[in-house]
């Protein structure tokens, strides 16, 4: 884990959370959404692995919110 950027991963994780709990999604269903392990999913929400580029749009994508909402500060 980058610890340079650990704020930006903790926000980018919370964000996530927000959105897929506003659709009314588990960790399991987004993580389907995007073809990822239910266990990486919760990493990535508690900041504990560094998503891919890759990995923020298809997230982006599944939760129908710009990519630029999983960085906006809270």
């Amino acid at each position: 884990m980058d610890t340079k950027h650990y704020k930006m991963f903790v926000q980018i994780g919370l964000n996530i959370m927000y959105y897929r709990k506003e659709r009314g999604w588990t960790q399991m269903d987004l993580a389907e959404a995007v073809d990822l392990s239910r266990n990486h999913m919760q990493r990535i929400e508690a900041a504990t692995a560094a998503p891919s580029l890759s990995t923020l749009l298809d997230i982006a994508d599944a939760l129908e919110v710009p990519v630029q909402k999983l960085f906006d500060a809270r």
